[in-house]
């Protein structure tokens, strides 16, 4: 018999069983932060100073392979980032002369920046929304590291990949 107030309870499920919604599961399950994210990519960041030309920054991330640097004043405090796409914004306006810039021409000075307690899902909704593709990490003024989209999407796919395994291991006892 079923009462009125209560739901039927079959045996083989908890009484306080219920169901959650796509969303709820994901937020509940990934715990994961911008330290997270970190400890596993590493903390070095590659910088360059506001008076150095695009020419120099350029062979700097053609280098090192990566789109973004941070800019970094003489006592080492983030001023700005300068991305590739900041670059070809410059090229853009001033075909002849970008190369000839310096680093403080082009650089976003309005920088997001994220906490090392920042959730990954936190990150990847900031960069979403804002449009961009990588954000510092800042411990009070320390810089703890530079985190990209792409840093995001593969520590979010390790999750997944290892979420599947447990799924699966469970399930096959």
């Amino acid at each position: 018999m079923v009462s009125k107030n209560k739901k039927p309870h079959f045996g083989h499920e908890s009484m306080h069983t219920h169901s959650q919604s796509v969303e709820a599961a994901v937020v509940d399950r990934s715990k994961a932060t911008a330290e997270s994210i970190l400890s596993s990519k590493g903390h070095d960041v590659i910088s360059v100073r506001p008076t150095d030309t695009i020419h120099k920054v350029t062979e700097v991330m053609k280098e090192h392979g990566i789109g973004s640097v941070l800019v970094k004043d003489q006592n080492g405090h983030m001023v700005g980032i300068l991305t590739e796409r900041d670059i070809v914004r410059g090229f853009a306006d001033e075909p002849d002369d970008t190369f000839d810039e310096t680093a403080a021409d082009l650089m976003t000075t309005e920088v997001i920046t994220a906490t090392p307690e920042t959730p990954l899902l936190d990150l990847l909704r900031s960069m979403s929304e804002g449009r961009f593709r990588h954000i510092p990490v800042l411990d009070g003024e320390h810089i703890a590291g530079l985190i990209s989209i792409g840093d995001v999407v593969k520590f979010r796919l390790r999750e997944l990949e290892y979420e599947a395994l447990k799924l699966k291991q469970m399930i096959v006892g």
